[in-house]
């Protein structure tokens, strides 16, 4: 499998100004997705998408390439990561002259995925088959989907899976099938999905990889902060390798 490693880094985050290449317990937190991209051994090539020589900088001196300077109309805050991801591929397969069969994502905003994540996600896709592989976290019980409700116009309410009045819901939360959610932290996928009739980074098979809630961690705000380094240093505790 010829797999492309892209991190996506934009420069000018708002919530946490300098947030990828701030330090979080000593290091860079885009180093953390670097070092486990590069632990993993899955990726062919691992170059980094972004608008912001600071963060080029620091991640070519961490064996990272840097192609190119993601274009401005592609680093808006609104911008979504598929046009960005399709730009990545075709400027490699036109000015480097490289083509991927695969492509992952690699977003510094998880900086506690490590390389046995990225292992064990590849080790799926080949054994399925699958168009991409996704990591996902399972829903808590008392969060789950088979217990909620869609409420009509009238203001009445009927379970949202089935339809059922509320009465039909299983009773007892430990008796409810185990529900899951795309966490964020792991996308790979068919590279040709990009550029489909209806782009995308998932296709028809999708395997899910799934993924521990104590790992499953995406920093947005200024209090995830504390809490992911609080967690770095559980982990490291536990013998985990971060």
């Amino acid at each position: 499998m010829k797999i492309l490693g892209v991190i996506t880094a934009r420069g000018g985050s708002k919530g946490i100004p300098g947030k990828n290449i701030k330090l979080l317990a000593g290091k860079p937190l885009i180093v953390y997705t670097i070092e486990a991209a590069q632990k993993s051994g899955i990726f062919d090539r691992i170059i980094l998408s972004t608008d912001d020589e600071a963060i080029a900088d620091v991640c070519r001196k961490h064996g990272v390439e840097v192609p190119f300077m993601r274009p401005k109309e592609l680093a808006e805050d609104s911008t979504p990561h598929l046009p960005v991801m399709q730009h990545a591929v075709q400027w490699m397969k036109d000015s480097a002259q490289y083509k991927a069969d695969y492509v992952g994502i690699l977003q510094p905003t998880a900086p506690l995925r490590v390389a046995k994540h990225l292992i064990e996600a590849k080790e799926l896709f080949e054994e399925t088959q699958a168009d991409s592989v996704v990591s996902m976290v399972e829903i808590p019980k008392h969060y789950s989907p088979y217990w909620a409700v869609k409420v009509e116009e009238r203001g009445m309410g009927t379970l949202l899976l089935s339809g059922e009045p509320i009465k039909n819901r299983i009773p007892r939360r430990q008796n409810l099938p185990p529900a899951y959610i795309n966490n964020g932290i792991i996308y790979i996928f068919r590279a040709d999905l990009l550029n489909s009739d209806a782009p995308n980074f998932y296709g028809d098979n999708v395997a899910v990889y799934i993924m521990d809630e104590k790992f499953s961690v995406n920093i947005d705000e200024p209090r995830d902060w504390e809490l992911v380094e609080s967690r770095i240093r559980e982990l490291k505790a536990e013998g985990v390798e971060i």
